[in-house]
């Protein structure tokens, strides 16, 4: 007797919210392991110090409080992260121009190569998957990503 008939399907399950959520929360947990497989071969750096980089290329320079509260995480384990990326050289600090309790922290030419090299892989792979997709299911991508990135900055 096989029981794979009678689990129910993903858009059965997805009409109730609470289904919604949970069949949202695995679809995204997984495409994100797969993008991390994806990740540049020479790239070393953790998820979450490309998350700063990707912060400050969008931003230019930001202080690590600025960078923790952004990320959801305190501010020594941001002073860790900024660290191990000056160190590597993908950032720098700088004093900040009217608060001298604080340093501004900014991206390196090494850092956006990194951050970009790493992007343009993934986004290659994602691309590439989504060609096997039909109009009508990019498009419905499409209307999703927006909503999908607002669900990520939610509190």
């Amino acid at each position: 007797m096989s029981y794979a008939n009678d689990m129910p399907t993903v858009e059965a399950v997805s009409r109730t919210d609470a289904g919604l959520a949970a069949e949202l929360r695995t679809s995204v947990m997984r495409l994100r392991r797969r993008l991390t497989v994806e990740r540049h071969p020479d790239n070393e750096l953790s998820i979450g110090s490309m998350v700063v980089l990707g912060l400050l290329h969008r931003s230019d320079a930001q202080t690590v409080g600025e960078l923790a509260r952004a990320e959801k995480v305190q501010p020594p384990s941001m002073t860790r992260t900024v660290s191990g990326l000056e160190d590597g050289g993908y950032v720098t600090r700088r004093p900040h121009e009217t608060d001298g309790r604080q340093v501004v922290v900014q991206i390196t030419a090494l850092g956006r190569a990194t951050l970009l090299a790493d992007r343009k892989r993934r986004d290659a792979w994602l691309a590439v998957q989504l060609k096997h997709l039909t109009a009508d299911e990019r498009d419905v991508l499409r209307r999703a990503a927006p909503i999908l990135d607002r669900l990520s900055q939610a509190d």
